[in-house]
């Protein structure tokens, strides 16, 4: 799965892409899209791999993308904005990512720190370049309807569709909002419209700004997550051993990591869950989408497994830590057996009996 972060100039990507995955920070004004693959913290893997001391730990991952800074202050600005834009309509999720922070070495791109007015450019920018795309293809529709060909009927149908979500961006509202139908999504899927993408907001903070909370009404739909992060602070902790990075907290304060705050809300965002798998080789968090079936989840693991599926084995995490160990959770009689239809739950852990 990709995620792409988009910002406009300074408002901290590179530095949260570089804390989010440990690598180095690219350098300041680098024009290419940066990437990283960023492991998805998980409890759980973190207990089971001190419990089965396996030779490999393996979490599951998120690619995210770090899309240099947007600028509109210009039309030469603008048209490169929407070059970039428009390189990463093939991901998955959009993170935009808008600057509340205020610090005296880094150069202002604005005249003041507005975080309000930022996320709305950004959106704004995202409906234009979606309606440039959609007129183009309401054109083209259009003009093929006029043709009896084979397509005829399924070409008035898009372009019916295609209508509705131009008057939606017109007014403004993304065209996830105006999608009802697995039907409709799957009539323009081919054109990877961004404003259909799911979209999170990540509002980069001050050091003292973790408590605050940022909201933004009339801009955002109630279901995009809005996470604060203070990317500066999660740098300095990546680049610490974790003894140092558990002192640092506590001088700071800090609770938990924004780092897991962030990557989990995105994960949760794509629909993703994690089961596990367990042993003495590995201990390993599988990524698949929430309500996938035992039989394709097997088929993560390896396609004999699927074609030769005959049970999943499974038993959970919470039951493991109280019992201590397989064979007491055995006794106990809490492992269970679940067939191809099974839905899998996130943190199920499971062993898989095949035969090929």
């Amino acid at each position: 799965m990709k995620v792409a972060l988009i910002g406009l100039l300074q408002s901290g990507k590179g530095t949260l892409l570089a804390a989010i995955s440990g690598k180095p920070m690219a350098p300041l004004g680098t024009p290419a899209i940066d990437e990283a693959i960023v492991p998805v913290p998980d409890a759980r893997i973190d207990w089971l791999s001190g419990h089965y001391k396996p030779k490999k730990t393996t979490y599951a991952t998120v690619d995210c993308l770090d899309v240099p800074g947007l600028d509109f202050e210009n039309d030469h600005g603008r048209a490169a904005a929407r070059r970039l834009v428009n390189q990463i309509r093939t991901v998955d999720m959009l993170v935009l990512v808008v600057r509340a922070f205020e610090d005296p070495t880094v150069p202002m791109y604005r005249s003041r720190v507005d975080p309000v007015r930022d996320l709305s450019e950004l959106r704004t920018e995202l409906l234009l370049a979606d309606l440039e795309l959609v007129t183009t293809r309401i054109d083209r529709l259009e003009k093929q309807v006029l043709r009896p060909t084979p397509t005829q009927a399924h070409d008035r149908a898009e372009l019916v569709l295609q209508k509705k979500l131009q008057e939606a961006i017109e007014s403004e509202k993304p065209i996830r909002s105006v999608i009802g139908t697995e039907a409709e999504r799957e009539m323009i899927k081919s054109l990877a419209f961004l404003t259909l993408k799911p979209l999170a907001v990540a509002v980069n903070v001050g050091e003292g700004q973790l408590d605050k909370v940022f909201d933004f009404p009339g801009t955002l739909d109630a279901s995009v997550p809005v996470v604060s992060i203070c990317a500066k602070i999660e740098y300095e902790l990546s680049q610490l051993d974790p003894s140092s990075r558990a002192d640092f907290m506590a001088d700071m304060g800090i609770q938990t990591s924004g780092v897991g705050k962030f990557v989990n809300s995105c994960y949760a965002a794509l629909g993703l869950i994690s089961f596990l798998t367990v042993g003495s080789d590995e201990v390993r968090a599988w990524q698949i989408q929430k309500g996938t079936v035992a039989v394709d989840a097997a088929g993560k693991v390896h396609s004999d497994i699927k074609r030769g599926f005959i049970r999943a084995e499974i038993f959970g995490f919470e039951d493991i830590k109280a019992y201590g160990s397989e064979k007491a959770l055995r006794a106990a009689g809490k492992f269970w057996l679940e067939g191809k239809d099974y839905v899998v739950r996130d943190g199920d852990i499971i062993n898989f009996r095949f035969n090929v």
